[in-house]
């Protein structure tokens, strides 16, 4: 009696009268410490990363058809940000800044490398996962989180306690099931199906390792258990029970404009200049439109299918009620619409991504539609594992949205891609100004798609004036070693320069 009238007093105290059920969890003896005298809950936390993962998920409405009821019924537990934006629409800077706190544009990480530890200045930079290690934490790594490896073991354990496998494609058909694409011919442009077992997938095998790392893990322990799926991600294989879940007809092709970029400004083009992932003149001319968009829907619900399993696994264990989870994808994916395929740009296709937090602390059934960003994962988990704050993180607490997702929010989402282009997303617009100057503006609340351009309009300047106080103060250029994906642009002599190899004129024709 004495024990259960002390958990229900360290509850009162810790929670008030406000906690919702959620927080009403087992804690007295479990994954908690002392400080000044007051014990305070230190919650598991399993973090999910989607690669590729853009807005095609149930809840999210991104695409009519799109079966995702695991994703879904986290979201249904927590509190879903439908506004969410990635910090850059490329998978290493989106990575670096989720993990270490900060905005591309602060570290100079524009392209897939270099890795923010080979920068000097980041060398030694506090990540989510160490904080969470120097608070007691258990930290376990499987698949991909980080965009890039580490050369040596004692990197490695300086970075999480444990690593699992690192998952990947897995199995791969003989030989490629596409025509050859141009640019490059890439060998990650592939995608359909082929005889092979879900079980031979590198997503399938970090799930069951994910599953088996809960498990075992000591009950009096914190942990903070990283999974990174790298489907969607090219190249897109799924067995065919994922694919039989979408209609082999042109109904499952998103909408698009086909004079979509007739009033985008012409460095547009230059953010994707010359890459492996084909325009949608291609995808069409060679009939693989349906046949891509069917690969990339069958990947996310075969995605969605681990997920499943690992929370399964996760109640199976008994830490589910005091575990946080979080979802969240890198960015986004285009797949037709702005007459393109892939990422690198700055429209909603490229950076709204998935966000979902559930677990204690947290209320259920909640959608947000302010603006957020992948930024404020770290500050939000400092928050909901009761840690100590830093003053060193350029994102903010998602705290007050998760307890009331009407909660005022202080700033837009911002995206950034190479040095002078930006995105500022707020409730109702998106403004973008790229390196030359030149200008978008959107109102989602009339053009959701993005295909009216109203920058021009006498109307919007006051609105253009709003927006531009958002960006970002400090816009580095790329830092040494940078690679892949790179725009340089010379506003003295109006070139730009694409990967350290292309010199970019206004008379060229695009390609």
């Amino acid at each position: 009696m004495k024990l259960l009238l002390g958990c229900a007093l360290f509850l009162i105290l810790t929670f008030g009268t406000t906690a919702s059920s959620q927080d009403s969890i087992s804690v007295c003896g479990q994954n908690s410490d002392v400080a000044q005298g007051v014990k305070k809950i230190r919650p598991n936390v399993l973090f999910i990363a989607i690669d590729d993962q853009n807005d095609w998920i149930g809840h999210m409405g991104g695409h009519p058809l799109a079966k995702t009821p695991h994703m879904d019924a986290v979201a249904s537990r927590g509190t879903s940000f439908l506004n969410a934006h990635c910090q850059s629409p490329l998978c290493n800077p989106s990575r670096s800044s989720v993990l270490f706190g900060l905005r591309p544009t602060t570290t100079g990480i524009y392209g897939l490398s270099p890795s923010i530890r080979s920068i000097p200045k980041w060398r030694d930079r506090v990540s989510l996962a160490q904080h969470l290690k120097a608070n007691d934490y258990k930290t376990s790594i499987t698949g991909k989180i980080f965009h890039q490896g580490f050369s040596t073991k004692a990197e490695r354990d300086s970075e999480f306690d444990v690593w699992g496998p690192a998952g990947g494609v897995g199995i791969k058909p003989a030989a490629k099931l596409i025509p050859p694409t141009s640019m490059g011919n890439h060998p990650a442009m592939d995608w359909g199906t082929f005889p092979h077992s879900d079980t031979e997938k590198g997503d399938f095998q970090i799930t069951t390792w994910a599953i088996d790392e809960i498990t075992k893990a000591n009950p009096d322990d914190a942990f903070f258990l990283a999974v990174g799926y790298s489907l969607p991600h090219v190249p897109c294989y799924a067995t065919q029970q994922w694919f039989d879940l979408y209609p082999d007809d042109d109904s499952v092709l998103p909408p698009i404009n086909r004079d979509d970029r007739d009033d985008t400004p012409r460095f547009s083009w230059y953010l994707h200049w010359d890459l492996p992932e084909p325009r949608l003149a291609w995808v069409q001319h060679n009939t693989q439109w349906r046949n891509l968009v069917r690969s990339y829907l069958a990947c996310t619900s075969f995605v969605d299918a681990q997920i499943g399993r690992l929370i399964e696994g996760l109640k199976t264990s008994g830490r589910f009620d005091n575990t946080v989870i979080v979802i969240w994808g890198d960015h986004g994916w285009h797949l037709g619409e702005k007459l393109i395929t892939g990422k690198n740009t700055l429209w909603e296709e490229s950076t709204r991504v998935p966000l979902i937090f559930s677990g204690p602390g947290i209320t259920a059934s909640q959608q947000c539609n302010q603006p957020v960003e992948l930024l404020d994962i770290y500050p939000t988990l400092i928050d909901l594992c009761n840690l100590d704050a830093r003053d060193d993180l350029e994102g903010i607490s998602l705290l007050p949205q998760l307890r009331d997702a009407a909660a005022v929010r202080e700033r837009p989402a911002i995206t950034s891609h190479n040095q002078g282009n930006h995105s500022v997303r707020t409730t109702r617009y998106r403004y973008i100004l790229y390196a030359d100057g030149s200008e978008e503006l959107y109102d989602h609340l009339v053009d959701p798609h993005e295909w009216n351009n109203i920058a021009a309009e006498q109307s919007s300047a006051d609105l253009i004036t709003s927006h531009q106080r958002w960006l970002p103060q400090i816009d580095l250029p790329p830092a040494t070693g940078s690679a892949h994906r790179i725009l340089v642009y010379d506003r003295v002599r109006d070139e730009a320069i694409w990967e350290d190899r292309i010199t970019i004129l206004r008379t060229d024709p695009i390609p």
